[in-house]
């Protein structure tokens, strides 16, 4: 255990009572402050976020705008106290036996372990959604920086580490931790003081942080999104009249942000006939006009590359359109692949998400395909259905079971914050498919339910 990890879950645990127990509209002030702290930081933080991540500014400014908007939103939960859900069955004596009076409601689980996203610098990171639904309902948080880009991480830590002294809340409220090795995540959620853990990244990543969190003396709850291909399946009636805008909403989906979104389409569904192959011919066509993008990092990328590399040495994959490529630094090319439905249904690794903006589109004798192609793929975040009137009850049912939310006749990408919206799914997309990381349903992730119970 490092001396960081430790003295930061200390402090978390010292605070816990006082920051706990402090009023709804004491932590809807601090949440408030924060957010108001982040947009003080003007266009300095946009240069720092792009320097370190190769994001385009305006991606940078939608998210710190969206980073802002979900701790205005939580901080309206907090004050109203909208999140504790509390409950009162009545005593009954004259009942027999008699009825006690029951109260219940929710109550934080304690300090909790949050864990930044590379993807997302700014609104699944230090200030980002996970550790805003933490300390809207009372759990102190110790933040673990992600290496990938330390200078925005500090100032949006100092920035809350401002907004904790300015509220006069304890000093153990918010903590960062830093380092590359994987020991300091581990030790982090291993440490006894911790109680929940939030995590938002790769699968192998994720899985090693839950599989901690189970086997201390104590297990917690861990709560890891961990990636999705996002199958989408296209029917032939909508592809008759939508090919264009399918085509080129695909293609935007599938490149955006250069494919580093966990809601990127990595799979298309769709029955081979002319209509498709004209349609494959166009989004090739689109693919290979597609300039180079930066990616997050020169490790993302080389991974990038090498999950192509091979998934096109695969027997039975084609190369339908290649953007400009590169073969060295941050640097990553559109590249989209085609396989038929055979092939995919024997071979499990073609359903494996490659972090980028790759597609695998699969043609298919008939849509039974769809269902049967359905039923193989492991958990996923979202799954789309492009078709005219209703969708097929039998892949609806499927995909239902697969998938946290269904698109309809749109794409995945872009996830919604609101009090609807579900941003979870069927391991391996999660840890636990009963839970969100995104809208305001997040919050329940950080608390328990507690019952008082008093005679007739």
């Amino acid at each position: 255990m490092t001396a960081e990890v430790d003295r930061a879950a200390l402090l978390a645990a010292a605070a816990f009572r006082q920051y706990a127990t402090c009023p709804g509209e004491a932590r809807a002030r601090f949440l408030r402050t924060i957010a108001d702290g982040i947009e003080a930081l003007g266009d300095g933080l946009i240069d720092c976020v792009s320097r370190e991540t190769a994001l385009p500014a305006a991606r940078i400014a939608g998210e710190r705008a969206r980073t802002c908007m979900q701790l205005r939103l939580f901080a309206d939960i907090a004050d109203q106290g909208k999140w504790n859900d509390e409950r009162v069955d009545a005593a009954d004596p004259a009942r027999t036996p008699p009825r006690p009076r029951i109260c219940s409601g929710l109550r934080p689980i304690g300090p909790a372990a949050v864990f930044a996203a590379s993807n997302f610098p700014l609104a699944f990171s230090v200030a980002g959604g996970d550790t805003a639904a933490a300390l809207a309902v009372g759990c102190p948080v110790v933040l673990k920086a992600h290496p990938a880009h330390p200078e925005t991480s500090a100032r949006v830590g100092g920035v809350v580490a401002a907004a904790v002294a300015s509220c006069r809340l304890p000093a153990g409220t918010f903590s960062v931790v830093t380092g590359s090795a994987h020991e300091v995540g581990l030790s982090l959620v291993r440490h006894p003081l911790i109680k929940v853990g939030a995590f938002t990244g790769s699968l192998g990543g994720g899985l090693a942080l839950w599989r901690a969190a189970q086997a201390r003396d104590e297990p917690i709850p861990f709560f890891a999104e961990m990636g999705s291909v996002n199958p989408l399946f296209v029917f032939a009636d909508a592809l008759h009249k939508n090919a264009e805008a399918v085509a080129t909403g695909l293609h935007a989906s599938m490149t955006l942000g250069v494919g580093q979104f966990c809601t990127q389409p990595g799979l298309v569904f769709l029955v081979a006939d002319d209509a498709a192959h004209a349609f494959l011919q166009r989004l090739a066509t689109l693919v290979s006009a597609t300039p180079c993008g930066a990616m997050l990092s020169e490790t993302h990328a080389a991974n990038y590359r090498g999950g192509v590399a091979g998934r096109v040495d695969t027997d039975g994959v084609r190369v339908l359109g290649r953007g400009e490529q590169a073969d060295a630094g941050r640097a990553a090319g559109a590249v989209l692949l085609a396989v038929d439905a055979e092939t995919f249904v024997t071979n499990p690794r073609l359903a494996d998400e490659i972090f980028g903006p790759t597609t695998l589109m699969v043609t298919c004798a008939s849509t039974a395909d769809f269902v049967r192609c359905a039923e193989i793929l492991p958990g996923q975040l979202t799954a789309t259905i492009w078709c005219e009137g209703d969708a097929d009850r039998d892949l609806l049912w499927t995909l239902e079971q697969k998938a946290g939310r269904i698109v309809f006749n749109g794409f995945p990408t872009g996830v919604e914050v609101g009090a609807a919206t579900m941003h979870g799914g069927p391991y391996p997309a999660t840890t636990d498919c009963r839970f969100t990381s995104v809208g305001t349903r997040a919050l329940s992730r950080f608390v328990r339910p507690v019952a008082w119970q008093t005679p007739a």
